[in-house]
């Protein structure tokens, strides 16, 4: 992992400090995350293959992202501000959800430079998985679906919220 590396998984994950401390619900908190994560994936993700089992790998983690994005989404308590915006604010249940999905890709790729690879490459090999390109994409798409699902949730809510109706965060 390089230096760059580090500093992008370390912005991801970071990113629950502002969730856990509570995000006014405005066009810059929906749209900061998305590009964060947007960036992340221009960076690193070159092709998305599709051969072998290539695609049930990026199903997986697609399906990974999107129900910890929700868990994230559904953990997060909804309230009004004194000047009327809601806010929304992770729980103990969202933060370690989000730290879950951040920190497993970013343990990941260590373990993938640091005596790992070899156990990766074995397990790929035995499973018709193509390589490294293949476990970038489908673990950024992991990501990026968090994101994103964390993101929708919290938005319907909010909808739901404005509407009248208080959807209630997990309890815990």
């Amino acid at each position: 992992m390089t230096t760059t590396d580090y500093l992008i998984a370390a912005a991801l994950i970071l990113l629950v400090i502002p969730q856990i401390r509570g995000m006014r619900l405005t066009a810059r908190s929906l749209v900061i995350p998305i590009v964060l994560v947007g960036a992340a994936a221009a960076y690193y993700l070159k092709s998305v293959p599709t051969q072998g089992n290539d695609v049930l790998l990026d199903a997986l983690c697609v399906a990974a992202g999107a129900l910890l994005g929700v868990g994230c989404g559904l953990a997060t308590r909804l309230e009004r501000g004194s000047d009327g915006v809601l806010i929304a604010k992770a729980g103990l249940v969202a933060a370690v959800l989000w730290i879950v999905g951040m920190a497993s890709r970013t343990g990941f790729e260590y373990a993938a430079t640091h005596g790992g690879a070899h156990a990766i490459a074995d397990f790929s090999r035995g499973h018709s998985i193509t390589g490294a390109g293949a476990w970038t994409a489908a673990l950024l798409l992991m990501a990026l679906v968090q994101v994103l699902a964390r993101t929708a949730v919290v938005r319907l809510r909010a909808a739901r919220f404005n509407s009248g109706h208080r959807p209630a965060a997990l309890a815990v």
